[in-house]
This record gives structure tokens, C-alpha cells and sequence, in this order.
């Protein structure tokens, strides 16, 4: 009897430990927590009430203006949805999403360190951050966690090949199609044009030369006279800018990242009185934080691409969309009146279009996030220019892959359908 009474215990001895583990295993079995009532085990970084989103992005350092924009707009974005409630995903629960920022001050290691944090303190997703190098320095990590790496702010085309990056997924245009606009714009020019190049010498910068000149390659009315590269490490570009000047260009296509040195560039480029049009990054673009210091109302023409509303227009605050982001801004964030750079409006789209996941996701999974994200197709977020849209179904593609080419106008940016 004894013997029969203690294989007994065992047998409900072993049976609790098994229904413990399983239970814990649905739980998600980390610091993440979980979600009950599913099917599914939960990811770290989801409950029933709450999903982590972690953003590593320069938070100081030279490209800090911009980073801390990346992290700004989708504070400010989800933080106002959290106050009105939270939101309802597709599972049912209405959870509240919670911002984990990082600083990595555009040092891909730093960025890297970051990463290994996140996954430590339990992010579910991350991404939105600013960066070619350092969101490729946490790229192999990201896949080899199973950590979601979405609506990344490079045009890095790696990001949205999905056989090399099956989790990963850019927002904004890939390089290439920026390049491309902007050449396209000068071959639609039926006047001769000599073209100086100075570009970053990394993946950035090579993107941008590489559409713009397949872009140009069959008129036969533009030459590219000079092709300098620069190092994002660099603290100036002046000897760059000299040589440049004197290839007698009157076009200057300059693909840079780095704030300060757009903006030296274009006081340079006055001290020595060469005053070609410019051709210049959506990112490295903002009309208050780079043209009016650097004193870009002196050149004939600086042309930019755009997907979304200026925060700086004069109408922008006239619209629900845009109060309601000025609103946001002002209250959850540090920023200091109108965000003087475009990435604030950027990763307010971007949160949106994570909230657009979110709704669809069915289970508390990354799996069921990334199907999610991956099936949202003509979704004009709010502030996204008419025209341009989210579509995160095409492979080889970021979420947003139209832009429009614009030219400054001493204090902002109109659509420009010719050049000159």
C-alpha cells in the first residue's frame, strides 16, 4: 500500500511540476510577462494591459536634433493614446504601449550595447530609431533574438529585403528613390548641367549617389564633373567644398547625415562664392534647423523629397491632425515649441502605423505582430502628404516609397514639378 500510495504522490508530484511548466511557458516563461485567454504563448514585452517598444536612436551627439525627433513623435503619439484609454488590439485587450528610448549618439557599438539592453529589460518590438550604421550594427542580433526591428528611419535597402531580413522593416524611402527623384528632376532639364558630388563614405551615402546617377545616365546635357566622399566622424567638410567649387558645378548633389556639416557646407559654400543649386536629404532638409542658419535662401535652388506635412507650415496647425500633434508634443515631450526637424512628424507616422498592427494582430505574439504589419496596404496616415501612403505589403519595399520633390522658398518647401 505504501509503495502504491507513494508512486501515487510521485506520479501527482511529476504531473504538477508539468502543469507548472506549462502554465509558465504560457505566461511567456520571462521578465515580458504575458497575456492569458490566448491560444498562444505570449512574447516578452506584451500583457494583457501593457507592450514595451524599445527605440535606440542618437539622443545626444551631432545628429541629436533629429534622434531625439525619432523618439518624440511616437512618445508623444502613444502617451496621448494611453491617456484616452489605451488601445484595442485584435485579440480584444486594450493595452497601453510604453516607450523605451536609448541613446546611442550614432555609435553603431553603442547601438548594438543598446539592443542588448532592450532584450534584457524585455522589450516586445523595437525600431523607429535614426540611423544607417547603427541600425545595421544591431541588425544580426535583432534577427537572431526573434526581436522584431520595424519602421526603422534609414533608407537602407537591406531593411525592407525580407528573404535577408525577415523581421525587419524600414519606413522611410530607400536612398536609391530619393537619389532617383532628384535626378530624375534634372534630366527633365533641357539646359546643360555640371554636377559636383559630395557623399557620405558609407551605405547612406552610396545609396543616394547610386539612384541619382542611374537617374541622369541617359541625358546626355548633364555631366558630373567631381565626386567627393566625406566621413560621418568628420568635423568639417571645408576642404571638400573648395575642391567642389572649383569643378565650376552648378548643381551640388550633397548626400550628408550630419546636421552641423550641412550647415557649414552651406556657409562654405557662400565664403568662397560658389552658389550652385543644392540637392539635399529629406533628413538633412528642416527649413529652421539647417536653410535658415546656414543661410540657404543665397543659392538659386535647394531641393529636398518629402512623404509628410511640415509641422512648420502656416496651415499645419490649422488642422485637427496637426493640433492634435502640436498638442501632444507640447505636453508629453521636451520639445521646444514647433520641432524644427521632420522626423518628429515621422515617428507620429510611424506610431500610427504600429498602431494599425497592433489592432490587427490576433494573438500576443511578434509572429502575429509582424503578419500584422505586414498586410497594411493604402493607409494614409495622419500628416502623411496627399498622395503618399503606408504599404507595408511589397517586398524590396519600406513602409512609405513615394516622395515628392520640393524646393525651398526662403521659408519652407513647395512641390517642384521642374527644375529651375
Amino acid at each position: 500500500m505504501r509503495k502504491r500510495a507513494g508512486g501515487l504522490v510521485g506520479a501527482v508530484a511529476v504531473a504538477s511540476i508539468i502543469a507548472l511548466t506549462l502554465a509558465g511557458c504560457s505566461r511567456g516563461g520571462d521578465s515580458g510577462g504575458g497575456a492569458s485567454g490566448s491560444g498562444a504563448a505570449a512574447s516578452p514585452g506584451i500583457t494583457d494591459t501593457t507592450l514595451t517598444f524599445g527605440i535606440t536612436s542618437p539622443l545626444t551627439g551631432a545628429t541629436a536634433g533629429p534622434g531625439n525627433c525619432t523618439v518624440d513623435g511616437a512618445t508623444a503619439y502613444f502617451d496621448a493614446k494611453n491617456d484616452a484609454g489605451g488601445i484595442t488590439f485584435g485579440d480584444g485587450k486594450t493595452r497601453k504601449v510604453e516607450i523605451k528610448a536609448y541613446d546611442d549618439a550614432y555609435d553603431p557599438q553603442k547601438a548594438l550595447a543598446n539592443f542588448q539592453q532592450m532584450v534584457s529589460d524585455g522589450v516586445f518590438a523595437a525600431g523607429v530609431g535614426l540611423g544607417t550604421p547603427t541600425n545595421r550594427a544591431w541588425r544580426e542580433a535583432a534577427i537572431a533574438e526573434g526581436v522584431p526591428q520595424v519602421l526603422v528611419m534609414t533608407g537602407d535597402p537591406l531593411f525592407s529585403d525580407r528573404t535577408q531580413s525577415p523581421e525587419q522593416l524600414g519606413l522611410v524611402p530607400i536612398y536609391q528613390q530619393e537619389g532617383a527623384a532628384f535626378g530624375e528632376l534634372l534630366a527633365s532639364s533641357t539646359a546643360p548641367h555640371k554636377v559636383a558630388i559630395l557623399s557620405q563614405n558609407d551605405d547612406y551615402g552610396k545609396g543616394y549617389v547610386e539612384g541619382f546617377t542611374e537617374a541622369i545616365a541617359g541625358a546626355s546635357n548633364i555631366e558630373v564633373v567631381k565626386s567627393l566622399t566625406y566621413e560621418a566622424t568628420d568635423t568639417s567638410v571645408d576642404a571638400q567644398l573648395t575642391e567642389l567649387a572649383a569643378s565650376g558645378a552648378d548643381v551640388f548633389f550633397n548626400a550628408m547625415s550630419i546636421t552641423p556639416l550641412v550647415i557649414s557646407s552651406l556657409q562654405k559654400a557662400q565664403q568662397i562664392g560658389w552658389l550652385p543649386s543644392w540637392f539635399l536629404p529629406s533628413n538633412t532638409s528642416s527649413p529652421s534647423a539647417i536653410l535658415e542658419p546656414g543661410g540657404g535662401s543665397a543659392f538659386p535652388g535647394i531641393y529636398s523629397v518629402a512623404f509628410s506635412q511640415s509641422a512648420a507650415s502656416p496651415t499645419f496647425a490649422g488642422t485637427d491632425d496637426g493640433k492634435a500633434f502640436l498638442d501632444a508634443i507640447a505636453k508629453y515631450t521636451k520639445q521646444d515649441g514647433v520641432p524644427a526637424f521632420p522626423h518628429c512628424v515621422w515617428s507620429w507616422i510611424a506610431a500610427a502605423t504600429l498602431e494599425q498592427a497592433f489592432m490587427k494582430m490576433t494573438e500576443p505574439t511578434r509572429e502575429s505582430f509582424m503578419t500584422a504589419l505586414e498586410s497594411i496596404s493604402d493607409f494614409k496616415a495622419p500628416l502623411m502628404l496627399d498622395g503618399s501612403t503606408i504599404d507595408t505589403t511589397q517586398d524590396g519595399k519600406p513602409a512609405v516609397s513615394a516622395v515628392q520633390v520640393q524646393k525651398f522658398n526662403g521659408k519652407g518647401y513647395a512641390p517642384a514639378t521642374t527644375f529651375g
